[in-house]
């Protein structure tokens, strides 16, 4: 990691961490790939039912291995023929993990979706949410999370499923109405009704897309 970028991060974790904390969330910061995943399975308990939304960030720090290998009852989706089933089971999960598209430097958290499976867990059902946040993912304000939403994201994972929009060619939005477009639903998730809810772990780490 450049020191440049370490420091960055180091001066910025505490604003989104006190953003987060007054939007009813909790903020975590971790030095490292290594250093999340331990966060992550303490907050996790033995025996707990956890699936997740195709989150890239949670198997990039080694903490989908984890799970699948740990005392958890881990919910593969892709492991399960029924679809539909296993998106439904989502609902009723202790643990949903989770990235965002982007995030705002005082912990407004913005997400779209294709299915809406991935963004209908954030906002209901699961009993907890975690998000595994590398910090190129934070953003000044909502317009800016909103951009990087939809010209860094939407475009590297329209590519990464063999898409046919716009922006899989172009490398960004188009604001297209494509059968194939993943942009369906935009989620803003500016405060937790409920404490203990959602937990934000943030990486000293480039993570996702």
């Amino acid at each position: 990691m450049d020191p440049n970028i370490t420091k960055r991060n180091e001066l910025l974790k505490d604003k989104v961490i006190k953003g987060l904390q007054s939007r009813n969330m909790t903020g975590y910061y971790a030095k490292d790939r290594e250093e999340a995943k331990r966060i992550a399975l303490s907050l996790i308990p033995n025996g707990a039912s956890v699936t997740m939304g195709g989150a890239v960030s949670a198997h990039e720090i080694g903490l989908v291995d984890a799970l699948r290998n740990g005392d958890y009852r881990f919910i593969d989706r892709d492991a399960i023929e029924d679809k539909r089933a296993a998106m439904l089971a989502a609902y009723d999960a202790d643990f949903f993990l989770s990235s965002v598209n982007a995030m705002t430097e005082d912990g407004v958290l913005v997400n779209i979706d294709g299915n809406a499976n991935r963004v209908s867990c954030i906002a209901q059902g699961p009993k907890h949410v975690l998000f595994i946040v590398g910090m190129n993912k934070i953003t000044p304000d909502v317009d800016s999370a909103v951009k990087r939403a939809r010209n860094v994201a939407a475009p590297v994972n329209a590519q990464r499923f063999g898409l046919s929009t716009p922006c899989s060619k172009t490398g960004s939005c188009a604001n297209c109405k494509s059968p194939d477009t993943i942009c369906c639903q935009f989620l803003i998730t500016r405060y937790s009704r409920h404490a203990d809810r959602i937990h934000v772990i943030l990486v000293n780490d480039s993570l996702g897309f």
